[in-house]
């Protein structure tokens, strides 16, 4: 009998731990726990193990005729040897929207290129990686703007691509030093999120493949410094405006080009792609679900709508927003001033992620930062860009997804938490600095070899040497900025300027940039030739 009564004096108390775990279980996202499902999904320590320089080779019998209709952006078939691997019945097309033919403008036809390995056959995959950019790093003298970001994203706790060196031949024949980065489509969304994951979308401006939308394949291919209007060199953002209307001028209409019929430009708004509110009809953000990267339904565009309202109304973030997700993307993107991006007037080259109505940002196409997007920086302005105005052709409340950071004291604090995370244990630790030597050290003797890249072996190791110095100068300053003794708004800066970093004997363009510095042996000082510029579409 005594025993009886124990058994079933334990058995309750079971029962009681096993309904209080499973209301727990059910109600985790409502208390704030953050469930965490990620899958090892094989690719990642093969083809994106960054200890080595990888090897594909192309092979496909009409590669001349395949290059020589690239601007078509279609499909062909091909095989490719990774790391002495076969793989057949592979897609792969150029990259890069109308503006392709600017890679032949620098005298050569390495372009960028898209991998598909499930195009032709959904089982096939490589290891789990279902698609494959592989990047020709046009201008880019460092050779690594987007290699060190995706890294320093993944270090810091953000969902980044993973990306790796690759020298590339075809048909046995060398062709160049490329990057492999990760696609962001199925297979990255599986190994970050797990096979439950939510919904994906590439918000852009910019229509592709002469105006028409191809929903799960195009929008990964936005031009990557086209030339904007209103540039500017920070801090001057001249074409700020009144903080209260918080509408900025590209917010507006705006000729997008070849976005019309016969290629012409077409007005297509962007405060959809800036994240801003306007109302619930589903046109209205057109320029999100018409670059949808996963099935949305209207229940899913309902959601999200739902989500973007209650953002631009900042009540309860945490609701629709992963706040420390969000907060540790901008830290990042913020210290490598890539003003081709969602806080630049392009107002593109981001993802947006949401799930289950709480929204983040996925990093994309960074080879642009650190000063790049303009042929001329101010170097000293640029190392102290402002980490609490970090717009560039609007203002902060112009961008949602930025601005309740700023408009909460307390996630103003977590963010300057974050950076100083940051800083100690990116900066200071070593780790970056670290990076980028033993970067160099890795792809030296491949840029020296390569005939055909877009700047020369000289320019690489004066870029690199100008990283190393922006790196250093840019977290000196941002330390200033989080212990008071630098301004850490434009403002304050434009009132104030004596405790700024002196960074006179830097040369920005040195790093690559959207006008310059891209010789390759084609085009002598670093210009394009026939004085062209490029709009960068080329690369991604």
């Amino acid at each position: 009998m005594s025993t009886s009564k124990y058994i079933d004096r334990i058995c309750a108390v079971v029962l009681i731990f096993v309904l209080a775990l499973t209301i727990l279980f059910c109600n985790a996202q409502k208390l704030g726990v953050q469930a965490v499902q990620t899958n090892s999904m094989g690719y990642e320590s093969r083809l994106f193990d960054t200890s080595k320089v990888h090897t594909i080779d192309i092979e496909m019998d009409d590669w001349d005729d395949f290059i020589e209709n690239c601007e078509d952006e279609e499909y062909a078939m091909c095989s490719l040897v990774i790391d002495n691997e076969a793989f057949k019945n592979v897609a792969i097309r150029a990259k890069g929207n109308t503006s392709l033919s600017s890679v032949a403008t620098y005298g050569n036809d390495h372009y960028s290129f898209k991998i598909e390995f499930d195009h032709y056959s959904s089982e096939n995959t490589y290891y789990g990686l279902d698609k494959l950019c592989l990047n020709n790093i046009i201008q880019d003298n460092t050779y690594m703007k987007d290699y060190l970001t995706y890294q320093m994203m993944n270090y810091f706790g953000v969902n980044a691509p993973l990306c790796s060196y690759v020298q590339i031949t075809v048909n046995g024949e060398d062709w160049g030093l490329y990057l492999a980065v990760e696609g962001i489509e199925e297979s990255f969304l599986e190994r970050n999120y797990g096979g439950s994951y939510g919904e994906l979308c590439k918000p852009d401006t910019t229509q592709n493949n002469n105006g028409l939308q191809d929903n799960m394949e195009e929008p990964t291919d936005m031009p990557e410094g086209e030339e904007t209007p209103d540039m500017r060199t920070p801090p001057d953002r001249s074409n700020d405006t009144d903080t209260d209307t918080g509408t900025p001028p590209e917010q507006g209409d705006m000729p997008v080009p070849g976005g019309g019929e016969d290629g012409h430009s077409e007005v297509r708004t962007s405060e959809d792609v800036s994240l801003i509110y306007s109302d619930d009809s589903y046109d209205s953000y057109s320029n999100i679900f018409d670059n949808a990267k996963t099935d949305v339904s209207d229940i899913d565009k309902d959601r999200l709508i739902a989500s973007i309202k209650q953002m631009n109304e900042q009540e309860n973030i945490e609701e629709v927003v992963d706040v420390d997700a969000v907060i540790r993307y901008f830290v990042v993107h913020n210290f490598v001033c890539n003003f081709d991006s969602y806080t630049g007037s392009m107002i593109h080259n981001y993802y947006l992620y949401e799930y289950d109505g709480v929204m983040s940002m996925i990093p994309w196409d960074y080879n642009l930062a650190f000063g790049g997007f303009q042929s001329e920086t101010d170097a000293t302005a640029l190392v102290n860009d402002p980490i609490d105005t970090p717009v560039s052709g609007g203002t902060v409340d112009s961008r949602p997804m930025l601005s309740w950071i700023f408009s909460d004291e307390t996630y103003t604090e977590e963010y300057h938490e974050a950076f100083a995370e940051f800083i100690e244990e990116v900066c200071d630790s070593g780790y970056l600095s670290d990076l980028i030597a033993s970067t160099e050290e890795l792809i030296d003797s491949y840029v020296q070899n390569d005939t055909n890249g877009f700047c020369t072996y000289d320019e690489f190791k004066a870029g690199v040497s100008a990283l190393k110095e922006f790196c250093s100068l840019r977290a000196e300053s941002i330390t200033g900025q989080l212990d008071g003794t630098i301004p850490s708004t434009e403002e304050g800066q434009t009132a104030d300027d004596a405790a700024l970093i002196d960074a006179s004997d830097l040369t920005i363009s040195d790093m690559g940039s959207m006008g310059g510095g891209m010789s390759g042996g084609n085009a002598p000082g670093g210009n394009m030739p026939d004085g062209n510029m490029p709009d960068g579409n080329a690369r991604q």
